[in-house]
């Protein structure tokens, strides 16, 4: 389940990509004399000096045709309010480095603001019109969206010129989440999905490795005409402070609240059809997303992607024996970790677990709050109970959360009309190619690989959330 066990305080700076537009332009007719070559990097900084000094109008009339159309003067005056708001005012421009990137001049700007160092990335069509824009933490942007600090390319099935990406604030009481919302570009009222990530404090993309298996749903289904939502977990800004006491969290706290502020936030979004708003849960998100939609009348149906519905004590005592007895034999320290899970299962399925008591989860405390919460949850039975559409999908490859589960929801909802289900043959728990040969499952290493989200998967989810109902085979 992706687990990180216990809560870490950790922040994480987030990409902030304002929006992905890459438009290819070629010149009608050969100019004679040809004209001095663009200052691109003279370009990029007026482009942002335009920006600081709200200087929206002549900012704005640099765009190409689809950039002005997805980004008038109003909505880019919106968006770098939104900006200013998260990482201060414009302080300083220090370097602009033009790079070749394809057909296009990519100007990357150096900026310090108040919190944060940023770098533009300013996309230039072959006529000197801006074609893109992104703001990245300093040091990613080297040449591409492939640089090996991000270590992210998009997709293939993506169209970037297709969907506008604005930085959003997801509040939930007084914890405030950062994150983006993915939209497509056009008129109307679009389906949304808001995506909820496993256990562990992830970032938006719910980032692993080189990994962002987040940002390719995202991408992916915003271009197929799906709004998008997705944020960083609260346990990932606040760690310890994620809940008032940190001796009594729960999943309540750590997921569950969050999620129905952002499907609140949704349900606002002009360009949204209120009455049709998903939740796509992963792992423990997908293991939640029965209770969170009990609660939540706004959710018009919810995605299971390698969701568990045994309990998640049991999961580890069998993702911790897999892992230590791959090559057929257990040394004395791969026993220790099996001896220290099936602990971590006896005390959290104790009788005797009372309210204020800490469990020690390979070194990490966990209130046993959140395990008493836990044990009064069954998803099976509130999946049952739902009228929404669900969709349940599973990779056959995957390790930490088995068919064993998949075969329980297909149990649970067996006759129900409301749910689809399927599996993907050769995908691990990442929905990726598994590099495991034969039958045999997938291992972390994997994560280390660089990869996207399967085609078909994405494919699938949007053609679902379209028309919900059974999937071809």
């Amino acid at each position: 389940m992706n687990r990180k066990p216990g809560i870490k305080s950790r922040m994480k700076f987030l990409t902030l990509a304002l929006l992905a537009t890459a438009l290819c332009l070629t010149l009608s007719a050969a100019q004679e004399p040809s004209p001095p070559a663009p200052d691109f990097s003279k370009l990029g900084r007026t482009f942002i000096l335009e920006l600081a000094t709200g200087q929206f109008d002549k900012a704005a009339a640099q765009f190409d045709a689809a950039m002005s159309q997805a980004l008038p003067e109003e909505k880019l005056a919106q968006t770098w309010s939104s900006l200013v708001a998260q990482v201060g005012s414009l302080k300083a421009i220090h370097e602009v480095r033009v790079v070749p990137e394809q057909k296009f001049k990519v100007a990357y700007v150096n900026c310090q603001f108040e919190k944060a160092m940023l770098d533009a990335k300013i996309v230039f069509s072959s006529d000197a019109k801006i074609a893109g824009l992104f703001f990245v933490p300093s040091g990613q942007a080297a040449g591409s969206d492939a640089a090996p600090q991000a270590g992210w390319t998009a997709p293939a099935y993506t169209m970037p010129n297709s969907f506008l990406e604005t930085p959003i604030t997801i509040t939930a009481m007084h914890w405030e989440l950062p994150g983006t919302l993915s939209a497509p570009v056009g008129n109307g009222r679009f389906p949304a999905v808001v995506l909820v990530a496993g256990s562990g404090p992830h970032d938006e993309d719910e980032s692993i490795g080189p990994n962002k298996p987040f940002k390719d749903l995202a991408w992916g289904l915003a271009s197929r005409g799906i709004v998008v939502l997705r944020y960083t977990k609260r346990t990932a800004k606040y760690g310890m402070k994620s809940t008032d006491d940190a001796n009594t969290l729960t999943v309540k706290d750590e997921v569950i609240d969050d999620v129905r502020a952002a499907a609140a936030f949704a349900a606002l979004q002009q360009n949204v059809d209120p009455k049709r708003i998903y939740l796509l849960g992963h792992s423990l998100g997908a293991y939640l997303a029965p209770r969170i939609a009990t609660g939540d009348p706004q959710i018009a149906g919810i995605i299971i992607l390698a969701g568990n519905i045994r309990p998640t004590e049991q999961l580890i005592v069998e993702q911790v024996r897999y892992l230590t007895s791959r090559n057929g034999t257990v040394s004395p320290e791969a026993q220790k970790q099996i001896d220290a899970a099936e602990q971590v299962q006896r005390e959290v399925e104790s009788p005797d677990l009372k309210p204020g008591t800490m469990i020690d989860v390979f070194g990490s405390q966990m209130p046993s709050s959140y395990w008493l919460d836990l044990r009064s949850y069954n998803p099976a039975q509130m999946a049952a109970a739902l009228k929404i559409p669900i969709l349940v999908l599973q990779g056959e490859k995957d390790y930490q959360v088995r068919l064993a589960d998949f075969d329980g929801w297909k149990k649970a909802l067996a006759g129900h009309s409301n749910a689809t289900f399927k599996i993907y043959s050769g995908l691990n728990h990442l929905f990726m190619i598994s590099t495991a040969a034969g039958d045999q499952l997938s291992t972390p290493t994997e994560y280390n690989k660089f990869g996207h989200m399967s085609p078909d998967v994405v494919g699938d989810i949007a053609t679902w959330i379209s028309s919900p109902g059974p999937l071809s085979k």
